[in-house]
């Protein structure tokens, strides 16, 4: 089959690699669609080490081809949904309700990792009893797409932000992940979001999917000022980061309010440290809580926000800029890394 690999740091491309065999508890998934995430950019330029020939991809969708021998209630040929993460369920960390460090740190995030990912003709999902998903009959692949990495990391970002019904929210970066976030946000009844974004596109598409109010980080005055003044000096009860770097790490420090939320959603791919600016930290005594987390797995969360679309909560497609083929993978992967031609996010088809 063709797979579209990590050959080393910075060289990507395509090579032929045997089918792989499904143990006994997975599955086997003939690629249909997939998506392109800023992430498998990150792991390109090293982020998290060296790979050699690593098959990237994590969003992903298709066909059931082959069925592991102890695998029950799924049938060859039924469209499936797999989540970016796919935990085992089984280990110390799953069980004490940690699924996404599944065994270890990052665990949960296998595709492209710690094994093969989805950027092949097939590709094996582990533990699939809990981590494969059937796609509605009223969804394309496009749309259930979403629901395995954008939707369910950016909608993350809100749940863990402890945000108050008609709450202020301030979200930092309006990609893919933070336009989720602010769905999200909305979804859960904040009544105050702000969304932090210079690109244009981007800040129409925070307005579409909730936005109140709109602050462009590079206009003349700051944007932590901004905040402050539109929140009466107060702060926000929630600031979400979805950039990854320390200066929106540290706005939202400064823009949350005495025991509120910061949550990051945001992927830190460079650098040794992240710094907490301490005297808006409240010399680590203002109550501020920082939380974090990687997308959450499994086939329940995956039904749960396939729902959301099927009912017209969300139709997420609008992140949709650029469609390839498989075999423009790297045309694709080019644009994600310089962000050109206003690109959110690339859909491919098999």
């Amino acid at each position: 089959m063709k797979a579209f690999v990590m050959h080393e740091i910075g060289k990507v491309g395509f090579m032929e690699k045997p089918v792989p065999e499904p143990g006994p508890t997975d599955v086997l998934v003939k690629a249909t669609s997939a998506l392109v995430c800023s992430s498998d950019i990150h792991t390109l330029s090293g982020a998290i080490g060296e790979r050699t020939n690593l098959t990237l991809g994590h969003e992903a969708v298709g066909v059931i081809e082959k069925l592991g021998s102890a695998v029950e209630g799924f049938e060859v040929g039924q469209r499936v949904a797999i989540n970016a993460i796919t935990p085992c369920y089984q280990c110390l960390n799953c069980q004490t309700g940690h699924t996404s460090q599944c065994t270890q740190a990052l665990g949960g995030w296998k595709f492209a990792n710690v094994k093969d990912g989805t950027f092949a003709d097939y590709f094996v999902v582990n533990d699939a009893k809990a981590n494969l998903a059937l796609i509605p009959d009223e969804l394309s692949d496009e749309h259930a797409l979403y629901a395995t990495d954008m939707m369910s990391t950016g909608f993350m970002g809100a749940e863990n932000g402890n945000i108050p019904l008609g709450g202020t929210v301030a979200v930092f970066a309006q990609g893919p992940v933070g336009l989720m976030s602010t769905a999200g946000a909305r979804l859960l009844g904040a009544g105050l979001i702000i969304a932090v974004e210079s690109v244009p596109r981007r800040q129409e598409l925070a307005r579409h999917f909730g936005a109140d109010i709109i602050i462009d980080p590079f206009s003349s005055q700051d944007s932590v000022a901004q905040i402050l003044d539109l929140t009466e000096g107060r702060g926000v009860d929630t600031a979400i980061e979805a950039l990854g770097a320390q200066v929106t790490f540290e706005n939202c420090v400064k823009v949350t309010r005495p025991g509120g939320t910061i949550s990051v959603v945001g992927y830190f791919g460079e650098g040794e440290y992240v710094n907490i600016p301490r005297i808006d930290w409240g010399v680590g005594m203002a109550g501020k809580t920082i939380t974090t987390g990687l997308c959450p797995g499994g086939s329940e969360r995956m039904n749960n926000l396939m729902r959301l679309i099927v009912n017209k909560r969300i139709d997420p497609t609008p992140l949709t800029t650029h469609k390839f083929s498989f075999d423009e993978l790297e045309t694709a992967f080019k644009l994600m890394e310089t962000k050109e031609d206003g690109i959110i996010k690339p859909l491919i088809t098999f």
